[in-house]
């Protein structure tokens, strides 16, 4: 039964490192145009709060029930201690969130009228981060390591995955048997290995091999290339309305089509396809089977506006015949 599939998430101990975001919704209505420029005056009704980035996987890990650390790196500011204090809230080990001085926590604040975004506002510091700030976390994020039943790493490009903490943890999560999933922002992914299973969407993986892809030879010569040349499990291409493509090296290539009734809002989509898969292979499941359960939460955080946590229960509701 589906339930008892989505049931054996629970409790598992998985590891998340990587940029987290604090996600502010700022929502309000539209009722006319600005007289001194030509842009809509927003009358704000309310605001909201929710984790994002590597931050919203955690999030999404807690919603299946499995047992979810941190590690991350912020600033010594408001947004650091409203996203810890979320965090904490989810039931997420937020011992992780590392303070780095005069570094700003990543904030995306969406300015939200009829449901429709108007602008978004981002406050950042992208440059990578600092040797003492890269051991802190390598030191955390082994000790998490411990134990752990998967390891899930969440690239936003916004500076803590430097090669300093990447590869010490992949190389120790490889030499300990625990399956890694990464979800890839650079160029080069030769940074991201060894790993179980990378998920970059159909861009991502288009610069990373270097070609762009015009139809589905392409999109499947690209994943070749790159399987072949990295070492890794698989590679599973994300392809928005055409669903997925999962390549493992040691099994035929398998697509799987979308299951989206609705396209409402892909915003975080990846970080719930990266969390159930990762609590996939932490409970025991095929790779392939793992990526079917992801492909089925992704339809379920696609129907929504903004980041939001798939649960347990809607995954094994919307995930009936899998």
């Amino acid at each position: 039964m589906d339930e008892r599939v989505v049931a054996r998430f629970a409790g598992k101990k998985i590891l998340v490192v990587g940029d987290v975001i604090l996600d502010r919704y700022v929502k309000g209505s539209v009722d006319r145009i600005s007289p001194e420029a030509p842009v809509p005056v927003v009358r704000i009704r309310g605001e909201e709060h929710r984790p994002g980035g590597a931050a919203n996987v955690a999030a999404n890990l807690a919603a299946l029930g499995a047992a979810a650390r941190l590690v991350s790196v912020v600033g010594e500011d408001a947004g650091a201690a409203r996203l810890a204090s979320l965090v904490r809230s989810l039931g997420i080990d937020d011992a992780g969130l590392l303070a780095s001085p005069g570094r700003p926590t990543t904030v995306k604040t969406r300015v939200v009228a009829h449901h429709q975004q108007v602008v978004r506002l981002d406050q950042e510091d992208d440059r990578p981060i600092g040797e003492a700030a890269a051991a802190r976390a390598l030191g955390a994020a082994l000790a998490g390591l411990d134990g752990a039943d998967a390891l899930i790493v969440s690239d936003y490009a916004k500076g803590l995955l430097v090669p300093e903490l990447l590869a010490p943890l992949l190389e120790t999560a490889r030499a300990k048997g625990v399956p890694v999933v990464v979800d890839p922002k650079a160029r080069d992914f030769s940074i991201y290995q060894p790993a179980t299973v990378l998920t970059p969407n159909l861009l991502e993986a288009s610069r990373a091999a270097g070609r762009d892809a015009r139809g589905d030879g392409d999109v499947s010569l690209i994943a070749e290339e790159l399987l072949a040349a990295l070492r890794i499990d698989a590679l599973l291409v994300t392809l928005g309305e055409a669903g997925m493509l999962l390549l493992p090296r040691s099994a035929p290539a398998v697509r799987i089509p979308a299951q989206a009734r609705e396209v409402y809002d892909v915003t975080g989509a990846g970080d719930t396809v990266v969390a159930v898969l990762g609590a996939g292979l932490a409970a025991g499941l095929p790779l392939e089977d793992a990526a079917r359960w992801a492909n089925a939460a992704a339809a379920v955080a696609v129907g929504r506006l903004g980041t939001a946590a798939v649960s347990a229960a809607e995954l094994a509701a919307f995930g009936r015949g899998i």
